[in-house]
């Protein structure tokens, strides 16, 4: 079977093709679906193996980062988000998308414990930033979209508000994904590596289930070998596209 996935749209949102395309090379048949076709009809989500929440900035970000859209996500069809989660479909949140996914509730063990119960808070160093970061998968995560990954990825962030701030350390089985030096170091990661200053190097994280996942890097910027910056220098591999193609064979997997 070859699964489907919705690709959610909103104003603001800006790396829904991108999203699209992964989700097509990894094997699946994406739709773009705008939100407010969503709001009109959330049986919809019914005919889809996969979600994902791509990044930008949603709503301009007025009410901050992901605020205004995780309200539609949970005031206009958060049941059918809820059931499609309990129902085991994965679903994919990036950049504005996690912040969206923390702030909807879909990832309560994680919201648990961030600071004000809510939010990932403004970087560390107070600007933008935008850079090629290293991600390392956690062996110990269930999250479905990278235990299978068998090498880092490397790809940008883009983001002013991706620093996850916890009252409390952050359980390993919900961290997917950590920041890490080049060379996958995890010992002393710090800026720029850490582009962010999230706690525990976390770039992504999961519920509990693994279904769900939501991290700040955008994986769908680097899923052929020409879109490193130095592949003409001949640096390269490492790609995004891996994570993708695991969320794809589990949503396959769901259908038979």
């Amino acid at each position: 079977m070859t699964p489907r996935a919705l690709i959610l749209h909103a104003s603001g949102i800006n790396r829904d093709h991108e999203a699209a395309w992964a989700c097509e090379r990894a094997g699946a048949r994406p739709d773009i679906v705008h939100i407010s076709a969503l709001r009109n009809d959330p049986r919809m989500l019914g005919d889809y193996q996969l979600l994902v929440v791509a990044g930008g900035f949603s709503y301009g970000d007025a009410l901050g980062a992901g605020k205004r859209l995780a309200l539609e996500l949970s005031g206009s069809f958060g049941d059918a988000l809820h059931s499609f989660a309990d129902e085991g479909r994965p679903i994919l949140g990036i950049c504005n998308g996690f912040q969206a996914l923390i702030k909807s509730g879909l990832l309560p063990e994680v919201q648990r414990n961030l600071t004000g119960g809510a939010t990932l808070t403004h970087n560390a160093g107070g600007h933008f930033e935008c850079r090629w970061v290293t991600l390392v998968p956690n062996e110990s995560s269930p999250c479905v979209f990278t235990r299978e990954l068998a090498e880092p990825i490397d790809c940008p962030i883009a983001h002013g508000e991706g620093r996850l701030a916890s009252t409390a350390e952050i359980d390993d089985r919900y961290i997917a994904l950590r920041y890490a030096d080049p060379d996958r170091s995890l010992n002393d990661t710090k800026y720029p590596a850490n582009p962010n200053g999230s706690v525990q190097n976390i770039a992504g994280v999961c519920n509990e289930r693994g279904n769900v996942l939501g991290l700040m890097p955008h994986p769908e910027d680097h899923i052929v070998p020409w879109q490193h910056p130095r592949w003409t220098r001949g640096e390269g591999g490492r790609l995004g596209l891996p994570l993708f193609e695991a969320g794809v064979r589990y949503a396959a997997g769901l259908g038979r």
